[in-house]
């Protein structure tokens, strides 16, 4: 039975952002007709799969958009008998107090331990807790650290892990848009604490800005920040102009769009404006906050990505990384609440990681002959100074 205290607020700034007040029901889910099948292949599995049935706890019986289900149908389809065994699965491990704080206060951190066992708790006005989401997110950072593990011990070159709660709004001292702690952000400080990387790229394709990533790195050169977002829009951080500060000017990077732009758009901006700045960047490991409500008909967002946007956009993100990194993306799953677009876009994703690309020679030819759009001379306009190769 749904507790009573277990809502969507009215005054919830995320909501009301969106349009969409109360989402106890999800939308009509359209039917995709792209064929993605995926093919045997006997070569062992390269790429992992992070997944426990304790992050289905957070937010269980809750009328909420940021709910159970979204794992739910992505765990349905890698259980399905076309993807069964396709990839490497990693056990996560919760993240400990300490490790936490390598990003959050301590205050933080106590409050989001203050609500294990207990039913309806708020942290702010649209992130909610219950009995279990305090391991349910300690247990999605530690997911994204064994994931690391993985990579650096060399059974996987590249992975996902498919977590929730999300992260990348997460500030240091308070949770905040569904997030209680910052999973990205902690999985790169722990690359750099345990393993020695130098320099990390996070890639945020995010609908919504990664506020809390960006302001954890905002003053270093060791991360750069890369983020495509809806703006103006929640929440409400992600303009052009935030480059970064001190050592860190330079390594901030933000692209602002307004509803409406699809697959050609963002491969555009990733292809001309994503690439050579992380070329010159050279980072060692590379992570992905991706968040698939820049979907086609996802509730909270005005985008127009299709599953063959993503796998083009993943694609670009390994070019980058076998010419740099090694070959390693570590990828942990953000927004996104249309379960259809959600489930076949994961899909994509990690057919484009394991090798077996739904992307056909048409859909690539259309993305490379695509038109660019117009944010993408004014994001190297301000971005030249720190990125001549622009």
């Amino acid at each position: 039975m749904t507790d009573p205290r277990c809502r969507i607020p009215d005054a919830s700034p995320r909501y009301l952002a969106s349009g969409i007040l109360h989402l106890t029901n999800h939308p009509p889910q359209e039917p995709v007709t792209n064929n993605l099948r995926i093919k045997r292949n006997p070569v062992p599995p390269k790429t992992g799969v992070v997944r426990h049935d304790l992050y289905k706890q957070h937010l269980s019986n809750c009328p909420h958009v940021e709910s159970p289900q979204r794992l739910q149908v992505i765990y349905d389809m890698l259980d399905g008998a076309d993807v069964a065994g396709r990839f490497v699965s990693i056990s996560p491990r919760p993240a400990t107090h300490d490790e936490l704080a390598w990003v959050h206060s301590d205050s933080h951190i106590k409050r989001v331990a203050g609500t294990d066992g207990k039913t309806g708790m708020w942290l702010d006005a649209d992130t909610q807790t219950t009995p279990l989401s305090y391991e349910a997110a300690k247990l999605a950072v530690g997911g994204l650290f064994s994931l690391v593990d993985k990579i650096f011990d060399g059974t996987i070159k590249n992975g996902f892990a498919l977590v929730r709660p999300p992260g990348h709004h997460a500030e240091r001292d308070h949770a905040m848009g569904f997030c209680l702690f910052n999973n990205v952000a902690l999985g790169a400080r722990y690359a750099m604490n345990i393993y020695g990387v130098k320099k990390i790229l996070i890639v945020d394709w995010d609908l919504h800005h990664g506020n809390a990533t960006q302001n954890t790195f905002y003053s270093e050169a060791a991360v750069l920040y890369f983020s495509t977002h809806q703006f103006p829009y929640y929440p409400g951080s992600g303009n052009l102009t935030e480059v970064g500060q001190g050592d860190g000017k330079g390594f901030t990077v933000n692209v602002p769009l307004s509803p409406g732009h699809g697959d050609v758009d963002f491969f555009q901006i990733f292809k001309q404006i994503l690439v050579p700045i992380a070329r010159a960047f050279k980072p060692e490991l590379i992570f992905v906050s991706a968040g698939f409500d820049t979907y086609a008909g996802d509730p909270l967002g005005g985008m127009k990505v299709t599953p063959q946007g993503y796998a083009a956009m993943t694609r670009l993100i390994m070019n980058i990384a076998k010419t740099c990194a090694s070959e390693r993306v570590a990828i942990t799953l953000e927004g996104g609440y249309h379960l259809t677009g959600l489930t076949e876009s994961v899909r994509a994703v990690l057919r484009e990681l394991a090798g077996d690309s739904i992307l056909t020679a048409r859909n690539l030819e259309v993305l490379e002959k695509g038109a660019a759009p117009p944010v993408i001379d004014d994001v190297i306009q301000v971005q030249r100074p720190y990125w001549p190769s622009l």
